[in-house]
């Protein structure tokens, strides 16, 4: 059999100021893995896909992958040179019996709403009609008629954070070739939950609901059951949440489990969103817990500056969590990432143990709050630095951020990189040498994909949200493409 796998991946926030163009790609080719210059085991899902190939006998052909943090509005002319790349590895690799797909699904460019649509429909147009398609997307897209009409099989992620790319890379492999054998025909629907917001699946009602969807999976002629959370700040005519089925040759059996599976997760719209606070509630509250101690041990609080998450395209440089820390003389507290390519450089040159006076942040927009002047001392530097973001099996995915410097000022520990990342695990603190276990305070830029790694050595974690470019209040986001007349947080129940 042969197998074809490529992918083009990011998420786009249509109200963010950062155009994402060509040069914000890191773009993987063939020649790329015959060289050494980079290995599939590295990239999941396709490092999987790779092996079970193999393990089958298969023929793996790997086209390209394309993936870019997430950033505002990608050019129409990147995303059609990117496109018209990935269908002309296709058609050197055919003919092909299966096609496997990662993309992002909440990628829009100028003139396409739905870029992930358009690709897989004229993906299908290029191919034979016995070819399957199969698609791994985001839980945070925006799923389509136009995905669902073009291709044979979907899968998102159900973990938020993500930390099973693999495990549904898996799945979606194995019902992909069943498919292409005759051993299965799948077939899919989909239910429009009326729902916008972000849904951690750390909280009780989000794992009990997971478990409603395994458990689902196990029933005859159901092959995948996904929840696409959809993602709030991509302002598009498919935003929103959607149950995604797929049965095998069983279309009726597909419309009513999305259905009820779909209102189930509604009818928990009040329960699964993050509680965020103010700035000034969040820090209250961390330093109340840092006094009365929760756990035997010292364990610093973690606060999510979810408002600044550059993985939901904000610019990662605003600077009113630090102003607040300065403002009132915080003790023992760190930062992570703030992106200043420019005083990363400053840094860079006056090496560890230098001293500068430093413009930092507040560069990018009025989300981003004014620039701080602040007298540091530089205590560590990581020169193209990968940042870890851990999975559930399998190693962790290895993020390039460019160079980073950990940065002091007073007692406060600033982590500042050459490239916009959110903050995923405790490892790049402990990377430029700080050591978490004796912070009181680590605040994080970043929404929940620092959940699963930081955790693990919190006394508690708070959400927070303040001002920035990625509000966690949905309500606070003007959309223009999405209607709000018929979806809860703005109409209670639009099913009544």
């Amino acid at each position: 059999m042969r197998i074809f796998a490529a992918g083009i991946s990011t998420e786009t926030n249509t109200f963010s100021p950062i155009p994402t163009g060509m040069n914000d790609f890191q773009i993987t080719r063939e020649e790329d893995l015959i060289s050494g210059r980079c290995q599939l085991r590295d990239i999941a899902p396709f490092g999987e896909w790779q092996q079970k190939s193999l393990a089958r006998g298969d023929q793996f052909l790997f086209g390209m992958y394309a993936v870019a943090h997430p950033s505002g509005l990608t050019t129409g002319s990147t995303y059609e040179c990117l496109r018209d790349d990935l269908l002309s590895c296709l058609m050197a690799n055919s003919p092909v019996d299966v096609v496997l797909l990662n993309l992002h699904g909440a990628m829009v460019a100028e003139g396409y709403d739905d870029c992930e649509g358009d690709l897989i429909t004229r993906i299908r147009q290029q191919v034979d009609p016995s070819v399957i398609i199969a698609v791994e997307l985001d839980l945070h897209c925006h799923l389509s008629e136009a995905m669902v009409k073009s291709a044979d099989v979907i899968i998102t992620y159900k973990e938020y954070p993500h930390i099973d790319i693999a495990i549904r890379g898996n799945e979606l492999f194995d019902i992909a070739v069943a498919a292409r054998l005759g051993q299965c025909d799948p077939h899919m629907d989909f239910f429009d939950c009326k729902m916008v917001g972000m849904y951690p699946t750390s909280s009780l009602a989000m794992r009990r609901f997971i478990s409603e969807m395994e458990a689902a999976e196990q029933g005859d002629d159901i092959l995948s059951v996904s929840f696409a959370h959809g993602f709030p700040f991509g302002d598009g005519p498919d935003a929103g949440s959607k149950i995604l089925v797929v049965s095998n040759n069983n279309t009726s059996l597909a419309k009513q489990l999305a259905k009820s599976l779909g209102m189930q997760i509604f009818g928990l719209r009040h329960h699964i969103n993050f509680d965020s606070l103010s700035i000034e509630e969040a820090f209250s509250k961390a330093y109340s817990i840092n006094s009365k101690p929760l756990k035997g041990e010292k364990m610093p609080v973690v606060i999510a500056d979810q408002s600044d998450n550059a993985g939901g395209g904000a610019p990662s440089d605003s600077t009113f969590a630090l102003r607040w820390l300065l403002d009132h003389g915080a003790q023992d507290a760190a930062i992570a990432i703030f992106y200043d390519p420019q005083v990363v450089k400053l840094a860079v040159v006056a090496g560890v143990g230098g001293r500068l006076r430093v413009r930092l942040g507040g560069k990018l927009g009025v989300t981003s709050g004014d620039p701080l002047d602040l007298e540091v001392m530089v205590t560590g530097i990581k020169k193209d630095y990968s940042h870890q973001f851990p999975q559930k099996e399998g190693k962790s995915i290895l993020v390039p951020i460019g160079d980073v410097v950990a940065l002091r000022c007073g007692s406060i520990d600033i982590i500042v990189s050459s490239e916009r990342c959110q903050c995923f695990s405790p490892c790049i603190f402990e990377d430029l040498g700080i050591d978490v276990t004796k912070k009181q305070l680590l605040v994080v830029k970043s929404t929940q994909h620092f959940y699963g790694a930081f955790a693990p050595i919190a006394q508690e974690v708070i959400y927070m949200a303040a001002p920035g470019a990625v509000p966690p209040i949905v309500e606070k986001i003007p959309y223009q493409k999405m209607s709000t007349k018929d979806k809860y947080p703005w109409v209670e129940n639009p099913f009544e």
